[in-house]
């Protein structure tokens, strides 16, 4: 496994007894996407977007978390593109629980989760579990599968010539 920092990271928040919300603003690519698809709920900023930027990098990643948040082909023309979702887009969709001015998202997302907090601890536990085995797919599964191109990809040259164009000019590389 080669990102298996990420993996445990990822694993670690979907398997956390207890519900875990994420609030999220700016960016929300890369290790972003699979803390916010390994959560159980998102609260976003209005000015958060997700992306999956990986093949104009010439990478993977990312894919097997954004399809627990998103319809997959939402997610494969994300993956394709390297295009963005806006939250709005996201809460649209269903992925975000609320969207909310930047400047109220730590307030907002603590309320949501005190409202979480103030229920029994068993229950919310046993809710989690019960809630992972109704998953149609099996999340980790997945992320090691889709890991296991990772390796393929950076081996041809066009993904050394992805890399090199976004280091330089910070833009995708023509082909």
């Amino acid at each position: 496994l080669l990102n298996r920092g990420n993996y445990l990271t990822f694993k670690a928040i979907r398997d956390a007894e207890v519900p875990v919300v994420s609030a999220v603003h700016k960016f929300v690519i890369g290790g972003g996407i699979g803390i916010c698809g390994a959560s159980d709920t998102i609260i976003a900023a209005d000015d958060a977007f997700f992306s999956l930027p990986e093949v104009d990098r010439g990478a993977m990643g990312g894919a097997s978390h954004l399809s627990r948040m998103l319809p997959l082909h939402k997610v494969r023309a994300a993956f394709f593109t390297g295009g963005t979702i806006p939250a709005a887009e996201a809460y649209r969709l269903g992925a975000v629980e609320q969207v909310v001015p930047r400047a109220e998202l730590e307030a907002e997302a603590r309320a949501f989760c005190a409202v979480i907090a103030s229920k029994s601890r068993k229950a919310l536990v046993i809710a989690k579990e019960a809630l992972n085995g109704l998953e149609p797919r099996d999340v980790d599964r997945g992320y090691r599968w889709e890991q296991g191109f990772t390796l393929e990809m950076y081996m041809h040259e066009d993904s050394q010539k992805s890399r090199d164009a976004f280091v330089e000019t910070g833009k995708a590389a023509k082909f």
